[in-house]
């Protein structure tokens, strides 16, 4: 081992050990442990395991923060943003994907300004493109009053839009309709236009591609746990937007039959991470990242979910298609969603209009039973 990974390994032994107890956050087995597309080994890579899980972003409730909306306005989102810190979750590990790279590794001492320019962007403040008050404030475009509960079909929407006014973070979100990749739309939307003909280039815009299912009534359809595990395989995966009945989690991997999650349900003060050189700085950027993960059993998911993938370039959507097709299509009796060339015709022509893919189905299910994928989802 080299002296420079030896030392990280060392910060990161220190990191971990400082509060004097054994977690139970990876199972001590000699099994394959999937963190997006990544495979371990859970009993002998416990350290390289919990060093790429501390590296995901960790966005929580937060409190005392600017109120949203006005001086009356909410100044914390304890009991209501779940689902909305999943969302920041995974649109925040695509932008570290995409601009500093799968392999990247955070450390306590990390002050890259990548990094930082990314973390920034989702902070508690009027001024973030991707903050708090943006999420709920475009909710309302969704149906959604400030403070209301989201489910992974509205907070996918509402990156959807936020991302078209951050040039920066050069990605494009496309949200799947009624469980189905409509390949040539895919592409039109990631091939950049040449603003002085308007007529479309061979590069390709990042794509995070959001698919929203409905994987049971009230509780998971065993029939598609396989095609949901063989999701968080594919080297494309940004894991699955989702929770369990009431409360949102990010599920970033699996083990066995249990999913591996971050849970936003802790409630941390608001601060701004700047460029990470007080001491107060510092202390919010660790906020950002979670020690240990949690895990259940998959079946204990709520049916109601969103299968996230980045893919940076069109040759890795094309691999994500064929993926897609051995593993989840043609090997399964009961496909997790369908790909396609073309729309359907039977669709209407505002195929990508908010109302429409909230009407995504419930699959297996005759249309009369079929119901909305935020309906489960209600402050207790």
């Amino acid at each position: 081992m080299c002296i420079a990974k030896r030392d990280m390994d060392c910060v990161y032994e220190a990191y971990f050990e400082s509060n004097n107890f054994e977690p139970d956050d990876i199972p001590k087995i000699s099994a394959p442990i999937w963190i997006f597309g990544k495979e371990y080994n859970a009993l002998n890579d416990i350290i390289k395991i919990r060093q790429d899980i501390t590296s995901k972003l960790w966005f929580t409730y937060r409190k005392n923060f600017v109120p949203i909306g006005g001086d009356d306005g909410s100044v914390s989102d304890k009991g209501w943003g779940c689902m909305l810190r999943c969302g920041q979750m995974v649109l925040g590990q695509a932008l570290l994907f995409l601009h500093l790279g799968r392999e990247w590794l955070w450390e306590p001492e990390t002050k890259d300004t990548t990094y930082l320019r990314i973390l920034r962007k989702f902070e508690d403040s009027r001024q973030a493109p991707f903050s708090i008050h943006q999420i709920a404030l475009t909710g309302v475009s969704e149906g959604k009053a400030v403070g209301q509960w989201f489910g992974p079909n509205t907070v996918a929407q509402v990156l959807k839009k936020l991302i078209k006014y951050d040039e920066w973070s050069s990605i494009t979100i496309h949200v799947a309709l009624d469980n189905t990749i409509v390949v040539n739309d895919i592409k039109e939307l990631c091939h950049i236009k040449d603003q002085s003909t308007k007529l479309l280039r061979i590069n390709w815009k990042s794509l995070l591609l959001i698919v929203p299912l409905r994987l049971g009534l009230s509780e998971i359809n065993p029939i598609y746990v396989t095609g949901l595990k063989k999701c968080f395989q594919f080297k494309q995966s940004l894991g699955v937007i989702g929770g369990k009945p009431n409360l949102a989690l990010y599920f970033i991997g699996c083990i066995g039959n249990e999913v591996v999650y971050l849970d936003p349900h802790t409630t941390q003060r608001a601060g701004s991470v700047n460029n990470k050189e007080t001491e107060d700085e510092i202390e919010v950027d660790l906020s950002y990242h979670c020690k240990y993960a949690s895990r259940m059993n998959i079946l204990n998911m709520d049916p109601s979910v969103a299968v996230c993938f980045l893919c940076k370039t069109e040759a890795e959507f094309n691999d994500l298609c064929q993926l897609i097709k051995d593993n989840l299509i043609i090997s399964e009796k009961q496909p997790l969603f369908e790909i396609t060339l073309e729309k359907p015709k039977q669709w209407m022509t505002t195929l990508d209009t908010g109302i429409e893919a909230a009407e995504a189905s419930v699959l297996g299910m005759p249309e009369d039973k079929r119901i909305d994928s935020d309906s489960e989802f209600e402050i207790l």
